[in-house]
């Protein structure tokens, strides 16, 4: 075909919008899109599985703060990346989905068409900020601009256009896309609630922020963030999300044992809480058993979130940019006990925890943070070490990712290969044996693709979060059980380098893995535990 089609103004205005890396699987709808980018600069990072081509943008997405691109097939294709997508739109990771769709003359009709859906854009609706269908290829730049800039906005997360057959194979006379308008909607606070917020601020005695995933998405949120809490003398707690948002190392951090008892009473005991970029969900809330007994200040940009659980004074904005404009308001304080508080809150936590029998967790948790690089992005599957760092884990110069915003499995392989392509660094990603069998096909994608990341799968023989959920209930586990692949095996049959470790030697081998090129599955068989119930 020596005329320029639908796929061509796809690709071209992907490349006017700044994007470099595509991720997804070819299918016979989108055949368009996929011969497009053999014509221009963008690179195609394929996977072997949907769901985990939204997984690789979206560890793309959250490595490297661009949007993540991503081409579905119709039908099936679109409909296996849906599970992935809700844990995008449930932590707010900026992604453009475009997919494929039957002919036009097949829209909304039942013509026996393969892959044809009712309505494949209502599939879509419960886990994207918006969905269109490009009817004309005229009308591409315009959809992929808006769809792009919603996503970039505050809240951040994907968005999705359907572009049919036809349209993307038909010769168009649209001229080559050079420039694209893509503007990104502002979230500002109003300056009553400014004003209100700073004027409770200034006559708290023991005000606290919760940092949630928000702030760090926002730009200059974490400063933002630092700046409050220091005028304040506020110690802050850090969601799993949000972790990141103030380094652990700041005198004021209370880290983010947000399932610790001792953290639910300090954010109870506030007389003024901040909780921005954070719904104050399950997890955050110690599992809805956090009962605020003082005044409540909500920040964020989604306004469903806000008073969603308890009522507060609701401030719709972004961030940092709220953040921001109360810190200017705030009377700075000459107090110092704020790190006290902080540092007083770790030591109760660590004397809690030394109580228990764990320290085969605690020491595994110690031997990873000192064997990953400062910088390195690292990615937790819902696994029991994933469980364990959204506590323990100190994501210090590099960023802490977890599939925690929805809980499904299989993310962290697929993402930190993305994040890998992305940064052209090492990454770790982290599973179980059972949510490591939801990726295994992706051992492809890291060989095709020479990715530097370091895969350890723990393995306990099954889904042992669920085995130690379903003992403590009933006192026996039904269906945890598993037979699952030699791993080491498998991997090398790759092309894969794999060994078998230990608990003492999972520190080294994780580092030496570090100082290699190319993909490294590291497998460990180990029996982990949770620490105790911490909630009421």
């Amino acid at each position: 075909m020596k005329s320029r089609n639908g796929g061509d103004v796809v690709v071209e205005t992907l490349a006017a919008l700044g994007a470099s890396k595509i991720f997804g699987i070819p299918g016979q709808h989108a055949l368009g899109l996929f011969d497009a980018i053999r014509r221009s600069d963008l690179e195609f990072v394929s996977s072997r599985v949907e769901n985990n081509s939204a997984f690789g943008a979206d560890g793309y997405a959250r490595a490297t703060g661009e949007v993540g691109v991503l081409f579905l097939s119709t039908g099936p294709g679109a409909l296996t990346a849906l599970g992935a997508l809700q844990e995008a739109y449930a932590t707010g990771v900026p992604l453009l989905v475009i997919t494929s769709q039957v002919p036009r003359a097949g829209l909304g009709l039942r013509r026996g068409m393969l892959h044809q859906l009712d309505d494949q854009q209502r599939s879509a609706i419960n886990v994207t900020k918006s969905t269109a269908v490009a009817r004309r290829a005229s009308e591409i730049p315009s959809l992929l601009g808006e769809a792009w800039s919603l996503a970039r906005s505050a809240p951040t997360g994907p968005t999705w256009v359907e572009i049919p057959e036809d349209v993307l194979l038909d010769a168009t006379d649209v001229p080559p896309v050079t420039s694209v308008v893509a503007v990104e909607t502002e979230r500002p606070p109003r300056a009553e609630l400014v004003a209100a917020a700073a004027a409770l601020l200034d006559t708290a005695e023991r005000p606290v922020i919760l940092a949630g995933g928000g702030v760090r998405r926002s730009a200059g949120g974490p400063q933002a963030l630092v700046a409050l809490a220091e005028a304040l003398d506020a110690p802050v707690v850090s969601t799993v999300g949000g972790k990141g948002a103030i380094s652990f190392d700041h005198p004021l951090s209370a880290a983010s044992w947000i399932e610790d008892r001792h953290t639910t009473e300090l954010l109870e005991d506030a007389d003024v809480l901040v909780a921005v970029g954070t719904a104050i969900g399950e997890v955050t809330s110690n599992y809805f058993t956090f009962a605020p007994r003082g005044r409540l200040i909500h920040i964020d940009a989604e306004p469903r979130v806000l008073e969603a659980n308890h009522p507060a004074l609701a401030i719709h904005a972004d961030a940092g940019q709220a953040l921001a404009a109360i810190a200017e308001r705030v009377t700075p304080r000459s107090t110092s006990s704020g790190p006290e508080i902080a540092s007083g809150l770790r030591r109760a936590v660590e004397d809690r925890l030394a109580s228990q029998d764990l320290a085969v967790e605690l020491g595994l948790m110690k031997d990873l943070r000192f064997a990953v690089p400062a910088a390195a992005q690292t990615f937790l599957d819902m696994t029991i070490a994933g469980y364990w760092a959204w506590s323990a884990w100190d994501p210090r110069a590099g960023g802490f990712h977890s599939a925690q915003g929805s809980g499904g499995l299989g993310f962290a392989f697929p993402a930190a290969i993305g994040a890998a392509v992305g940064t052209g660094e090492r990454t770790l990603a982290v599973s179980g044996d059972g949510g490591a069998m939801y990726s295994i096909a992706e051992l492809a994608t890291a060989r095709q693709h020479n990715a530097d990341v370091t895969w350890l799968i723990i393995d306990d023989g099954g889904y042992g979060i669920l085995r130690e959920y379903m003992t403590d209930t009933f006192g026996r586990a039904t269906a945890t059980e598993l037979a699952r692949p030699d791993f080491v095996a498998l991997a090398r049959s790759f092309g894969v380098p794999a060994q078998l470790t230990s608990l003492e030697d999972v520190g080294a081998a994780v580092a030496a893995s570090f100082r290699t090129d190319g993909p490294a599955v590291i497998v460990l068989p180990a029996l982990l535990s949770m620490f105790a119930p911490t909630h009421r």
